[in-house]
């Protein structure tokens, strides 16, 4: 018996209300952009079926990848 995995909505372009976009909220050459564009680029489909199915949905990868090296490049700790 396999389980699917379920992510949690994750839509980086998504409108909002206040302001009509995120992307009005980050500068144009702010260094989140990059990481974003680099993790937007690269495959992570070995990180994907590392994922086992079931239970609740999960937060994205990418998602998840982009704030860990943001956060790790601006020496930013957190604990998992």
């Amino acid at each position: 018996m396999s389980s699917k995995v379920v992510f949690k909505t994750y839509q980086q372009d998504q409108l909002s209300l206040l302001p009509p976009s995120y992307d009005d909220l980050v500068p144009k050459n702010h260094p989140v952009r990059i990481v974003n564009t680099i993790i937007e680029h690269i495959d992570i489909s070995a990180l994907e079926k590392s994922y086992k199915g079931g239970g609740t949905s999960s937060y994205h990868l990418r998602m998840l990848l982009k704030v860990v090296i943001y956060a790790n490049s601006h020496s930013i700790l957190f604990f998992l």
